[in-house]
């Protein structure tokens, strides 16, 4: 992992706890959340040292969601045990609360109100971790995970469903990772997302035409 971590302590010990499960929300996607926040800040100007916590804090309730089949939302549990980790590492008062509301607000646009820079910053991060390159991969690697086709083109996206077989990485772009770009908040964060945008419609132009036997 990247040295550059003010709180090491902090990330050492929710690595070991709660980013040790599946490969798509492991700590590498933690490493790299934190990277583009810590790019993004530096652009906006905004607080670094809450999006760092907020970075390190913001998956470590994935666990209980995915045991409880969605019914706990990961932000709003995993807000509760970072304001309670932070408490123990005595983080000031004030970062806490920072740090929970980007926590609290990171997982989808339409359902919060984005109080904070920090937090809009959070939310593009961890969404532009979806797409792009390393987005494609991550997505495979969820297909891999439930045991999904590697790729079918002419997917009928009204009779499919979710963690079944035919829940490949294309119709995660389809249905969910074509639309992230008109998503974002910040001005640093739309430009990105529009150059990943832009690379997965050429990755599955060029899937489909191989498929095809076109190239």
């Amino acid at each position: 992992m990247t040295k550059v971590y003010k709180y090491k302590e902090i990330f050492d010990e929710v690595k070991e706890k709660y980013y040790n499960d599946i490969g798509s929300h492991d700590a590498d996607h933690v490493d790299r959340v934190y990277k583009m926040c810590i790019h993004i800040g530096k652009i906006e100007n905004a607080d670094l040292e809450v999006l760092e916590l907020a970075a390190i804090l913001h998956d470590i309730a994935r666990k209980e969601e995915k045991l409880s089949n969605g019914e706990i939302c990961h932000a709003l549990e995993g807000a509760k045990k970072a304001k309670v980790l932070m408490e123990k590492h005595d983080i000031a008062d004030d970062v806490i609360g920072k740090v929970v509301s980007c926590i609290r607000t990171h997982r989808s646009r339409s359902e919060n109100e984005f109080e904070t820079l920090e937090a809009k910053i959070l939310f593009d991060a961890d969404k532009l971790d979806s797409i792009g390159a390393i987005g494609l991969a991550r997505t495979f690697v969820f297909a891999g995970e439930i045991g999904s086709r590697v790729h079918n083109k002419d997917i009928d996206l009204e009779n499919t469903y979710e963690y079944s077989k035919e829940d490949t990485a294309y119709r995660e772009f389809l249905i969910k990772l074509s639309k992230i770009k008109d998503k974002m908040l910040t001005s640093e964060g739309k430009k990105i997302a529009e150059e990943r945008h832009n690379y997965m419609v050429e990755f599955f132009k060029r899937i489909n035409e191989e498929v095809d036997g076109l190239i």
